[in-house]
């Protein structure tokens, strides 16, 4: 049996790498604690690794790179808003936090598919607009929700704060479970193993007769149909897994970074996962779990390695900054430039 795993990248994915290894090593001529970085990469893959994977499924269905996928973020961050208005705490808050934000990221996930249906062939330019739209209209949602917590809504006025602490609840929960040092670099266990579970559990659905499906589907919707597959139906189920997908990882994330962060803040949040996804040797058609696994380390690597090193080389110049802005950015735009899944 095949195990559906193909290695599809190419000679750019070794330049990263090298790259960042000689970063690593520059860090270290300038005196910076090299551990501490490496240990900041690692973090940030685990916070993010969801989210690449939120990318998978509706990539490969057809619909391509999932731009909407703030929606999901958005049914994650009401979840965990319930959580701390009712005072949870520990792994009963993390979990229940989940099981709130999943249902509603169905109810999302099903709606967003249909109207993907409807506009077949703009699927990635809907997605972003719809993005803009709902993070938009969600901020009149969070100024009328009933949350009456005083550490949810504002002192003074109503609705929710943008921003809501943690660390009353379940701040870094996972990134403690089982933590351990090797050689000063801090290895956050617990949230490594949560995003390897989710990537096993979707490898073992892409595996599945209904994955394989929904691959067929995407690859050539005519053929599938010849075969009674019921592509918008694939289509539908691939926005509901990435949505669903989405709401877990905002909850994850946040209990990293120690924060929820609302109104505006979901907004961007496609754009670092799908540049991953990208950068890992993926295409808007194909896609697999090294892809993901790869293009997470690739980008967040990079990212977090680069920037205080050149913060570091002009730390009294205000070009340090513009610098920063560079890189990332740079980094988004170089993987959309690889969209066509061409490899150099």
């Amino acid at each position: 049996m095949k195990l559906g795993i193909k290695v599809n990248v190419g000679i750019s994915q070794f330049i990263m790498g090298a790259f960042i290894i000689c970063l690593l090593i520059l860090s270290s001529f300038l005196g910076m604690n090299t551990p501490s970085l490496i240990s900041d990469s690692i973090v940030r893959i685990g916070m993010q690794m969801i989210f690449v994977l939120a990318m998978l499924p509706t990539i490969q269905s057809g619909i391509g790179l999932n731009f909407g996928l703030p929606l999901g973020i958005i049914c994650g961050l009401v979840g965990g808003l319930i959580t701390v208005e009712f005072n949870m705490t520990g792994f009963s808050g993390l979990f229940t936090a989940i099981l709130i934000g999943i249902p509603l990221a169905v109810v999302v996930g099903i709606f967003y598919g249909w109207l993907l249906n409807h506009m077949k062939g703009s699927e990635m330019t809907v997605g972003n607009y719809l993005n803009f739209s709902v993070v938009y209209l969600m901020c009149i949602g969070w100024m009328i929700l009933p949350f009456k917590n005083g550490a949810i809504v504002w002192a003074m006025g109503e609705g929710v704060r943008s921003t809501i602490t943690l660390d009353n609840n379940y701040q870094q929960i996972l990134d403690n479970f089982l933590s351990f040092s090797i050689a000063g670099v801090r290895i956050p266990l617990g949230m490594l193993l949560f995003d390897i579970i989710l990537c096993f559990l979707v490898w073992m659905f892409m595996t599945s007769k209904t994955g394989i499906l929904m691959r067929c589907s995407g690859g050539n919707p005519v053929f599938g149909a010849s075969l009674g597959i019921n592509n918008d139906r694939m289509r539908i189920l691939s926005t509901v897994i990435s949505s669903v997908l989405g709401a877990v990882g905002i909850i994850v994330y946040s209990q990293s970074y120690g924060f929820y962060q609302l109104y505006t803040a979901p907004q961007m949040m496609a754009y670092p996962a799908i540049a991953s996804i990208l950068i890992g040797g993926a295409t808007t058609h194909r896609a697999t779990i090294i892809n993901v696994l790869l293009g997470a380390v690739l980008y967040q690597s990079l990212l977090t390695i680069a920037l205080p090193i050149a913060s570091e080389i002009l730390s009294n110049s205000s070009l340090s900054e513009i610098l920063r802005t560079l890189v990332s950015n740079g980094i988004i735009l170089y993987a959309l430039t690889k969209m066509g899944g061409k490899k150099i």
